[in-house]
């Protein structure tokens, strides 16, 4: 017996000697100096109207191009439950332009929402992190609360650089957060994020083939929802979805069939003036739901967003009626949202507007006039992605007429992809909660009743969506 006492003596000095840190897992108390001091420096004690929560939450900004002077904003919050345990998910909006903060976190799936009539902040019972460790960012410079001290940068705007500068805020972000590098991370994103979510997907995935230790991100793959991924099917399926659904006459439907186009560019006059047709119609509804009721408070006529010329789908993006804000369920909710984070308040306790920008925070920015490059399609990118093994899923709100889910089992078509589990009806608890189809490398899921913002629709389904994708589960196809 008293031989095991100094093979005891070891075990202890082992376990004392092996930390988490030598192992590869930094823990938040255990960080030193200059990490310590950022994050001490970006953690939000609490918001002004904030309800109390238990989980830790950060936001400020990281720097990605010192001689620019440019900077992206973000806002962090950690899992519900033990944050150790679970992924990290970046979560990224569209646009070209609009905030990930004012749409994804405030009015969609992360812990706080705004309220009609009160400066409270209200608990998102449906928030992703009971998921994951959520991570939203302002991106590009431009957007929301990120800026740059070189004005020429807003005019090199594009695709590329937007990967590009997100892929270095993520470097320097898990260098401030080191703990999190160890974890599962997954990318996801709505609209416009179908060229924004590939891309860096894409960028992090070359990277990481010859990143060192100190670079590598343990990315595992991305969800993609009513996403713009290819000009010539996303188009088409468009004017199919708003024939379908009774929104465009016949008339107007055979015009556009016969003189438009979709894959070649640019489309006639002819096309033109009947997809002025196609616009008009969205005047009187809103788009991004179909029937969802109308802003009447005032704000609905602010609604117009600047276009942007040289972004994707050509054909329609010089169209006013295309560039219109999304609404939510309550079709005023972006105006609650538009008051809170222009608060000088919110924006000291967020650690926003450090620099004092000269305009307001707004949920799409109206500085971005012109894109530099956006490609006809993101799905060559998908493809290489699935063929390399990441975990793909795409979903889609079926009342969605911007990006419908006509236009994207369209596109997805086009990619090719052997198909392993047909059609599926999906629950949640006993009734639909929409369908499936399982390709061999991607998944496709729609959501019944949902419009372009799924989690605002339809959170509770949301919710599930994004854990099964997390877990690597296929959706209930039983009630439950």
């Amino acid at each position: 017996m008293a031989s095991s006492f100094p093979f005891l003596r070891l075990v202890a000095i082992l376990v004392l000697i092996i930390s988490p840190a030598v192992l590869g897992i930094i823990e938040p108390d255990r960080l030193r100096g200059k990490i310590k001091e950022q994050q001490l420096g970006d953690r939000i004690v609490r918001l002004p109207g904030q309800p109390p929560v238990k989980f830790r939450q950060y936001a400020g900004y990281v720097t990605v191009d010192e001689g620019h002077g440019k900077a992206l904003f973000y806002w962090f919050f950690e899992a519900f439950e033990k944050p150790k345990e679970k992924p990290l998910v970046l979560w990224l909006n569209g646009g070209p332009g609009c905030s990930s903060i004012g749409y994804g976190e405030a009015e969609e799936l992360g812990p706080f929402l705004t309220q009609k009539g009160k400066p409270e902040l209200k608990f998102n019972d449906y928030s992703w992190n009971k998921e994951a460790n959520l991570l939203f960012l302002e991106s590009p410079v431009g957007v929301g609360f990120s800026y740059t001290n070189t004005s020429a940068d807003i005019k090199t705007l594009g695709d590329s650089v937007t990967a590009k500068d997100s892929y270095t805020f993520l470097l320097k972000w898990f260098e401030r957060f080191p703990h999190f590098k160890s974890h599962d991370f997954f990318l996801a994103g709505e609209s416009y994020a179908g060229h924004y979510v590939p891309q860096l997907a894409e960028r992090i995935f070359d990277a990481n083939k010859k990143a060192s230790k100190k670079d590598y991100i343990n990315f595992k793959g991305f969800i993609i929802g009513n996403a713009l991924l290819d000009d010539a099917t996303d188009q088409k399926g468009m004017i199919d979805y708003a024939w379908d659904h009774a929104v465009i006459s016949d008339r107007v439907y055979n015009d556009i069939k016969k003189t438009c186009n979709f894959s070649q560019s640019p489309v006639s006059n002819e096309c033109d003036t009947n997809l002025n047709k196609y616009f008009d119609v969205y005047d009187l509804i809103d788009m991004y739901s179909l029937y969802a009721p109308s802003c009447v408070n005032g704000t609905s006529t602010k609604r117009q967003l600047r276009k942007i010329e040289g972004i994707a789908p050509q054909a329609f993006a010089k169209f006013a009626g295309w560039h219109k804000r999304p609404a939510g369920y309550d079709p005023c909710l972006s105006s609650y949202s538009t008051v809170y984070f222009n608060r000088p308040d919110v924006q000291k306790a967020l650690h926003a507007n450090v620099t004092k920008i000269p305009y307001p925070w707004t949920h799409c920015s109206d500085n971005i006039t012109f894109w530099n490059d956006a490609p006809a399609s993101t799905l060559p990118i998908i493809k290489k992605l699935v063929q390399g093994g990441l975990r793909i899923w795409v979903y889609s709100g079926d009342t969605d007429g911007r990006i419908p889910v006509t236009s994207t089992r369209l596109s997805l078509n086009k990619l090719g992809l052997k198909i392993k589990e047909e059609w599926t009806p999906w629950y949640t608890h006993k009734e639909v909660g929409g369908w499936t189809i399982i390709y061999d490398g991607l998944t496709f899921v729609t959501i019944r009743g949902a419009g372009h913002q799924v989690p605002t629709f339809k959170p509770r389904q949301a919710l599930e969506l994004i854990s099964h994708y997390l877990a690597n589960e296929r959706l209930p196809v039983a009630p439950f």
